[in-house]
């Protein structure tokens, strides 16, 4: 084997990875969180789990992936120990469509069709209509698919130049000598584990083995420690990605490692125990890319047979091996191996944007609550709540540009400014609720209140404010157009309000039925009740625009659609308004001055 077989078989390798690399991330891509919510809400039972765990690694062709998702969803509290079992037996399964799509190679035959699904032919096609949809198609599935095609046909090109690379090896006795080394079960498991571990993943290493096979030199007792070992070291990534985690992210990467040790060492021992006993006739045979593929796959089935019914007996084995504090485990959505999967980051830090509405929301109620009956005790937790909103919005944006170093679709990066607008509304409103608060603190601190009139024309205002409030943040976690529609017309209603009271509270300025301080204290309240609703307007919005068809004129020029719904220009909106009106501002119209 010459210095050029070496440095083609370096390339050869280096295309592989790639290709593989390329795919994997277009097959996330093309999922969109859809294959990631699934995992997430359908583990009822651990049979589904495995159907699952197999469907979604076969899909984005990775089982490392498919495990650190059940590792940040455990750590996160989203998903429990026993749900994740069956998800990560069915991973071990998924992960070998990869070696079933590498054996076309063995192909022979002289129909046109059944040539062209060769290797030799496959990836160039794949990989010449993948950079077509790639670099000349702008955003959208189209895109998507093309890198997944291009990382496909670059992962057959690879295996091709392997394959050719390889072949002198086979006339070298150094080599064979090596290969027989891996018969010895210990230190074929050693090499696999080393190898995949290196490489983080399990189908590149078995790639490679397929590649290697066509060399002719791989028999069955060969490949059998190697694939164990592979099986093994592809727990690396799920260990790495536990550290720092809570003890059942801990766990959960821990069944994922005995899953794979405990079936390579039963299957171990029977297999060397039968062929001590009665020399197995199939020891010796040589194996092609096909063999391997189908040893890998049995392997992985059986393994998961023999260990699926002792699936609660493996969570208690865990749980004993990394034993709970004592003190409280505190989880949180924002778990940065989400990142891996912009889909699902996106989806755990709009659940955190969520949060902080709701906070905001309650904070809101507790603020105008003070205003009537003033509580210390209430102001405390308030003012705790807003503690507790700014540390998320902290974390959010933390996370929210983490995520911008990611390779994200036009509609993920569409998602990511659509949260950091919407937090940043959020986290305004509840500002806004701790000024309301401080309002009724300076009241009480100074012995003063306002007249009965005042407080109905205010309980008219905080109403409408409050009805805003709830039907955004409701707006916002169905992400319903219908309820965001509503949204508007109420705002404008509280503009309407706001006007009103202003106009009123300076007639009893005028005319000494208030004093300079309490009018102060007033004219504060109704500037920050009407920027809460200035606030729920703009998230309402993104919600109107999300849903809306791409050629909706909300969508194209959102200036020209808040013209158009302000001038009479839709009936539902004047209808809502004038409903809105009539519950707020008629009955102020009743109230004296």
């Amino acid at each position: 084997m010459g210095i050029e077989n070496i440095f083609a078989m370096l390339g050869a390798i280096a295309t592989f990875l790639f290709g593989m690399s390329t795919m994997t991330d277009g097959l996330e891509k093309l999922s969109s969180g859809r294959l990631e919510g699934i995992l997430e809400r359908m583990t009822s039972n651990v049979f589904k789990g495995v159907l699952l765990g197999a469907v979604v690694t076969g899909l984005i062709q990775s089982s490392g992936a498919t495990t650190v998702m059940c590792v940040g969803f455990v750590n996160a509290g989203i998903m429990k120990l026993s749900q994740a079992v069956g998800v990560i037996m069915g991973a071990n399964i998924g992960t070998t469509v990869t070696a079933q799509l590498l054996r076309l190679s063995d192909i022979s035959s002289d129909n046109v069709v059944l040539m062209l699904l060769k290797p030799a032919y496959l990836g160039p096609i794949l990989a010449v209509i993948g950079i077509v949809l790639f670099m000349f198609i702008r955003g959208g599935k189209r895109k998507t698919i093309g890198q997944i095609a291009l990382g496909l046909g670059l992962l057959f090109i690879g295996m091709k130049t392997m394959e050719s690379a390889v072949a002198p090896l086979q006339e070298l006795p150094e080599f064979q000598s090596a290969l027989v080394a891996f018969s010895n079960p210990l230190l074929g498991v050693l090499a696999g584990l080393a190898i995949t571990a290196l490489l983080q993943s399990s189908s590149a290493s078995m790639g490679i083995l397929q590649a290697i096979s066509s060399t002719g030199v791989v028999t069955f007792h060969i490949a059998m420690p190697l694939i164990m070992g592979q099986n093994i070291g592809t727990c690396v990534t799920a260990m790495l990605s536990s550290i720092g985690a809570s003890k059942n992210a801990k766990r959960t990467a821990m069944i994922h490692l005995l899953f794979n040790v405990i079936g390579t060492a039963f299957f171990m021992a029977l297999l060397y125990g039968l062929h001590a006993m009665i020399d197995l006739p199939f020891w010796q045979d040589t194996l092609n890319s096909g063999g391997v593929a189908n040893l890998h796959l049995v392997f992985n089935v059986a393994c998961t047979a023999l260990l699926l019914p002792f699936h609660k007996q493996l969570v208690q084995l865990v749980e004993r091996l990394v034993p709970s504090d004592t003190e409280k485990q505190e989880h949180s959505v924002l778990d940065e191996r989400f990142l891996a999967s912009p889909s699902v980051a996106l989806e755990q830090a709009r659940a955190a944007v969520l949060e902080m509405g709701t906070l905001a929301c309650e904070n809101y109620h507790a603020a105008v609550a003070l205003l009537t009956e003033y509580d210390a005790k209430k102001l405390e937790r308030l003012n705790e709540t807003e503690d507790t909103i700014d540390k998320l919005e902290g974390m959010l944006d933390n996370y929210l540009v983490k995520l911008t170093d990611r390779d994200l679709t036009g509609e993920e990066s569409e998602k990511l400014s659509e949260l950091l607008h919407t937090l940043s509304d959020f986290e305004r409103i509840g500002d806004y609720a701790v000024n309301v608060s401080e309002s009724a603190m300076a009241l009480h601190s100074r012995g003063i209140k306002f007249s009965e009139n005042a407080k109905a024309e205010l309980g008219c205002l905080t109403g409408a404010v409050s009805e805003i409030l709830e039907r955004t943040v409701a707006c916002y976690q169905n992400r319903s157009r219908e309820e965001a529609l509503q949204v508007e017309p109420l705002e404008e209603v509280v503009d309407l309000l706001r006007d009103d009271l202003k106009d009123r509270h300076v007639e009893r300025l005028k005319s000494g039925d208030c004093t300079v301080e309490l009018g102060t204290q007033f004219l504060e309240l109704l500037i920050n009740l009407e920027r809460i609703s200035d606030h729920c307007s703009n998230v309402a919005l993104y919600i109107i625009r999300q849903t809306a068809a791409k050629d909706d004129i909300v969508r194209v020029d959102t200036h020209a659609y808040m013209h158009q719904l302000h001038h009479g220009a839709n009936r539902d909106f004047d209808e809502m308004y004038t409903q809105y009106r009539q519950k707020y501002y008629d009955p102020l119209q009743r109230i004296k001055m």
